[in-house]
């Protein structure tokens, strides 16, 4: 390892920082061959602090320290202590000046964290600790600072320098300029950002309800000028939606963000200048999917809304990383559902969460919400603390309502504005405003795992009483062998052999039904009784997932197919169909593994027929939903044991069936769709065109897996056809999921050459080969990494390739010659050489080893055993191999 006593972290070692630093202001000289930072910090002794030690030790790495000057005096080296991790100073009064100045390499740092350059750009990320690249610091998110930078730079190469807050100043050095930016609101060092660049940008204005004009711009590459205008138009409604919703308005005079095509996450929320990986941002009609424009638009919201939920209120340390990033992704959710279809967007979360968060909740690197340690910070940006964490918020939401809510969130904001808290600061808001006592609630945020809720019914028709008895149940994870009980939400619904909803009361002498509640589940055993039901009813359970536990009914088959037919939920609708097509699935598996026939229940095959029947009755995008078969990753993660070569053979037996019995319904509904999208006056934006689209790419994918030429030529000329990429990249995955590969290799081709000078669209022709299971083969991989257009320093391109193999094509990964697990071993290596953050989420694919039987799980657990032994391994590799092979 590069540090050969990884340090842990732990929350309950927590202790106040001995000083404060009031103010930062820092000068950055930026060479081709180097960038010299000054800092001038005007530190105190904290006043809050448990013990006060006398003892300045500020972090930083790969820094070349110059000087250090203590109010004006340059300190000699034997007044300071310098190591890699830090620099240590002693005997300092209560209150002084420090001026530090360093030297970096910004053009050698291939991590993408602290000062780095992007093509022939500067940028900055700092999130988690990356500022201690830049310079010596109070590198933690409870050190909030009101910051002043200057950025000097060649004139010619850099017109642009940019960074947190308003520019207040700005000069002329002949061939070099600079320019000052203040930022009146205390943040951490976390969220600092500076970008240097030859840019062009967008711009527009928005008016707060104050009447405050904001200007906006989007600074990108000059030839990504045309791909802006939907990232500014999602900037504008996010920034209406915050002050309608929550009443939080813009705070500065003006919101930049810039496009960079190396980053390692999607995202950065820096005070007033949100820096975005370029695939986050960038699209237009030819080059961005309908997907692409949802994302983009979802993302510029999540990062605006940071300005309130992260940056004025943050978080105190980064055990409390889901304070900010659970509640705002919880937020852009809601954004996304009010200005789409909200029961899509939660199937479309709720899926992310079953395949992804689930299985990561019964890895080796399971979590609770809030971690108890860590070994590397920047491995715990996870699906549970982001995920999880949304849906712990939205607990909340349902338990309290949205009005008592928003009362929770405004003393929230109001009483911790300027301040780095905790998740109990924000709970506490809450049982104040609504009066609860939400202490078990708090177990969601110290518990890891996924709950289990076993569900049973009865019905009395003397009494007309239907009781629902309801079993929790919290799995052993690491160091946490026995759960208490949860709150747990249940939304209920009940309905009558019509299809009609029913109504009830939950008292027997209550006068007054209703037709949906919310049961609060508190104990391991609990019973609900509900009165005035006149008919055994089929229950609606966990309405909109209420809550995000592993649930059981012992539904039949024929009620579920009702359920995916009539329910009025529309969540709950979906998960009918997912749930029919699971255990028929499930039980293919179990076929195919005792040597016998595969027959698909006819059920399932006419509870399709039907959906495609009632198209017309049901909005586009949601049809696209209902007619999805669940996933292998979803099969994988419900499995006991994963039996990869059962898991295929049962999806292809049911995909090939579904075919077979509604070949002639997929045809004419993909044609009459084609002919809908192609009618005058449409607009091509809409989300009634965005969902006709998905529909008929859904039929198009269904119906090549009959092995059908006439699918083939459909796509073809689809492919041929398509004014946008939507309709152009559907084409081609159905094409490259053929098994003509003639077809497919042409297509692939044709696309390279249409686009192959458009960055991000090639990402999108990397990932559909890598990711499929017919033509994503381990050789035409090996290719892939060897095209002029791959880069290993570039995450974007090491995701498309290397990710959306391991993760997404099953079939070629696991190939039982183990050849996939070496190949990804290989990277793993070469990666954590030169950015171990995308190393050590590429190993995740391996983390569940202990599901597989046989050569496969001999064949991981020895990847992950030589990863481990490898020289020279990063903290952030060695802690996800060391945990899954605990």
């Amino acid at each position: 390892m590069k540090d050969n006593q990884p340090q842990t972290i732990y929350l309950k070692d927590y202790s106040c920082p001995d000083f404060v630093i009031d103010e930062t202001h820092l000068r950055f000289q930026l060479y081709e061959d180097g960038a010299r930072v000054t800092s001038n910090l005007h530190l105190r002794r904290n006043p809050e602090a448990d013990s006060f030690n006398n003892i300045l030790s500020l972090d930083g790495l790969e820094l070349q320290l110059e000087h250090v000057v203590l109010d004006g005096r340059e300190l000699q080296a034997n007044e300071y202590v310098l190591s890699g991790d830090g620099l240590v100073i002693e005997n300092l009064p209560a209150q002084f000046q420090l001026s530090i100045v360093t030297w970096i390499l910004p053009q050698e740092n291939t991590c993408l964290e602290g000062l780095y350059r992007s093509n022939t750009m500067f940028c900055t990320q700092c999130e988690a600790e990356g500022f201690r690249r830049i310079t010596y610091y109070l590198d933690r998110p409870d050190v909030m600072s009101v910051f002043t930078t200057t950025v000097e730079a060649d004139k010619a190469r850099y017109p642009v320098l940019l960074s947190n807050g308003n520019p207040i100043e700005e000069g002329d050095l002949g061939d070099r300029h600079w320019i000052t930016w203040h930022d009146p609101f205390k943040k951490p060092c976390y969220l600092f950002a500076l970008v240097a660049g030859d840019l062009q940008y967008v711009e527009s204005w928005y008016q707060t309800q104050s009447r405050r004009d904001i200007r906006l711009r989007i600074y990108v590459a000059a030839h990504d000028l045309d791909k802006c205008d939907h990232a500014m138009d999602s900037l504008k409604r996010s920034m209406k939606w915050d002050e309608e919703v929550y009443g939080r308005e813009y705070d500065l005079d003006i919101f930049n963000i810039v496009a960079v095509s190396d980053f390692n996450m999607g995202a950065m929320e820096n005070k007033g200048l949100n820096i975005f990986n370029s695939s986050c941002v960038l699209a237009n009609i030819e080059t961005a999917t309908d997907a692409t424009f949802q994302r983009v638009e979802a993302i510029v919201a999540h990062e605006y809304f940071h300005n309130w939920s992260g940056n004025r209120v943050t978080c105190r340390d980064w055990f409390q990383l889901s304070l900010k990033e659970g509640f705002t992704v919880f937020r852009d959710a809601e954004f996304s559902a009010d200005m789409h279809s909200r029961a899509v967007k939660r199937i479309e979360d709720v899926e992310v969460l079953r395949t992804a968060q689930f299985a990561e909740d019964a890895g080796p690197m399971a979590h609770p919400v809030r971690p108890d340690s860590y070994i590397e910070i920047s491995n715990f940006y996870t699906l549970t603390v982001y995920e999880k964490g949304a849906e712990v918020v939205r607990m909340i939401h349902t338990l309290l309502g949205a009005e008592t809510f928003r009362l929770g969130t405004d003393l929230y904001f109001s009483r911790h504005d300027g301040q780095a808290v905790t998740t109990d600061d924000f709970v506490l808001c809450m049982e104040e405003v609504s009066g609860r006592d939400l202490g078990q609630f708090k177990r969601w945020y110290s518990q890891a795992g996924t709950p289990r809720v076993n569900v049973n019914d009865e019905y009395d028709p003397a009494t007309k009483t239907y009781t629902l008895h309801f079993q929790q149940k919290g799995l052993p994870s690491t160091g946490q062998v026995t759960k208490e009980p949860y709150v747990i939400p249940v939304k209920v619904g009940l309905l009558g052999a019509d299809g009609k909803g029913k109504d009830f009361s939950l008292a027997a002498d209550e006068e007054k039904l209703v037709a949906e509640t919310v049961l609060e589940l508190t104990q391991q055993q609990q019973s609900f009784h509900f009165y005035h039901v006149d008919e055994p009813p089929v229950p609606s359970l966990f309405r909109g997932f209420s809550a995000p536990v592993k649930a059981n009914f012992p539904y039949t088959r024929e009620q579920l197919r009702f359920l995916s037919v009539h329910d009025s939920d529309g969540f709950n609708r979906w998960d009918a169909g997912q749930n029919l097509a699971l255990d028929i699935l499930e039980e293919l598996v179990s076929e195919y593994q005792a040597d016998r026939l595969l027959a698909v229940d006819e059920i399932y095959l006419s509870a399709f027929a039907t959906q495609l029947d009632q198209q017309q009755q049901i909005e586009y995008s949601m049809l696209a939903k209902l007619l999805a078969v669940p996933t292998i990753s979803l099969l994988a993660e419900r499995a006991e044991v994963i039996d990869i070569d059962a898991i295929l053979a049962a999806r292809e037996a049911l995909m090939s069936a579904l075919v077979a019995a509604n070949e002639s319904l997929l045809i004419s509904n993909y044609q009459r769709m084609t002919e809908q999208l192609s009618r005058t006056g449409l607009d091509t934006r809409s989300s009634e065109a965005m969902g006709l689209r998905a529909c008929r790419n859904a039929c198009l994918s269904l119906l090549v897996q009959g092995d059908s030429e006439f699918a083939v030529n459909l796509a073809e000329v689809q492919l041929q056809q398509a004014s946008n990429m939507t309709d152009e990249l559907g084409a081609m995955q159905t094409l490259v999921n053929s098994s003509n590969e003639e077809a497919a290799k042409d297509a692939v081709d044709y696309f390279h050459d249409k686009w192959r000078q458009d960055s991000l669209v090639m990402d999108s022709w990397f990932g559909l080969q890598a990711s499929s299971p017919v033509f994503g083969d381990l050789e035409r991989i090996r290719r892939l990494t060897q095209h002029s257009l791959f880069s290993e320093k570039n995450p974007n391109k090491v995701r498309s390739v290397i990710g959306a193999f391991a993760g997404q094509n099953w079939k070629q990964f696991h190939q039982a010659d183990g050849m996939g697990y070496q190949f990804l071993k290989e990277w793993v290596l070469i990666l954590d050489n030169i950015n171990p953050q995308i190393a050590a989420r590429l190993v995740t694919p391996m983390t569940r080893w202990r599901k597989f039987a046989g050569e496969r799980k001999q064949q991981l657990q020895e990847c992950l055993t030589q990863i481990k032994r490898h020289s020279n391994l990063s903290k952030d590799v060695y802690e996800v191999v060391m945990k899954s092979l605990q």
